[in-house]
This record gives C-alpha cells, structure tokens and sequence, in this order.
C-alpha cells in the first residue's frame, strides 16, 4: 500500500500510520506530542521510523496488510475501583503496567493508563487492545480486587 510492493518503508508519515493502525490522524498526532510515539519533525510535519513504529505498537506495522489478514478487534475500556487504598492501587497499577508492557500475544497490543485519587480513594484505568489482552488484564484486576474482599 505505502512505498514498493516487497521493500519495507522506513518513514512513515502521520497520515500512514494512522491508516496503518486504524486510529484517528488526531490520535496519531497525540501519540506523538505526548510522548508515546517516537517522531521527527521535518518542516510542519512528522515522520515516524518504522523501528519507533515497530516498538510502539510491538510488531510489524504492516503485518496485516501483508500477513494474515481476517478481522481486527479491538477493545477500549475504562474501569473504575472504589474505595482502593494507596497500597492496592499500586498494586493494580503495577500489574497492569507490567501486564501491557509485558504483552506480545497475537493480538492487538494493549496500552494501558492508570490514575489514583487518593482524596477520593478511587482508581481509575483506561485499557485498549486486542480482547484476549483486556479480558487478561480485567481479569487480573478482578483476582486482585475480589482477594482484597474476601
């Protein structure tokens, strides 16, 4: 699709990884000013390597448009624990970091991102990935939840 059929392109730009990832242009771009996404700017516009690509989202950018290809699913979710200590929410924050890192099932990647309020006492984690890697990690979630109940 992008650059020759059989040689593998080594910049991208904004635009193709977004295609490339099914994400938003806009996303793409947060990704990078935030940090998440390694890019070059080059005049007004970024470049992506495919090696920052290949680390970001953990194997080959263009593995499914020249590999296996079938469907896709991917899954977004936002968990909220209530009444969790600063101790407990560290636990969680820390399994599911090394959880997400740790990741390289045939899915889709999971990224994770965990925020406590201890003045509220609650956690809340944002999960996105492939379903077998969030129902993993949910069900993690729930082990360490349902032991601190029991």
């Amino acid at each position: 699709m992008f650059g020759e059929v059989g040689v593998a392109q080594q910049y991208y730009s904004v635009d193709q990884v977004a295609e490339l990832l099914g994400l938003h242009v806009k996303t793409v771009r947060a990704y990078v000013r935030e940090g998440r996404l390694a890019a070059t700017r080059i005049g007004k516009q970024y470049r992506i390597h495919r090696k920052d690509l290949t680390e970001f989202t953990g194997g080959d950018p263009e593995q499914d448009e020249t590999g296996n290809g079938g469907p896709r699913a991917e899954v977004s979710t936002v968990m909220q624990v209530e009444e969790v200590d600063r101790t407990m929410a560290d636990r969680i924050s820390t399994l599911i970091t090394s959880a997400t890192t740790g990741a390289s099932g045939s899915g889709t990647p999971a990224q994770s991102q965990v925020v406590y309020d201890p003045e509220r006492s609650r956690l809340r984690v944002v999960l996105v990935g492939g379903l077998e890697e969030t129902s993993r990690m949910l069900d993690f979630v729930r082990a360490l939840v349902g032991e601190d109940h029991a």
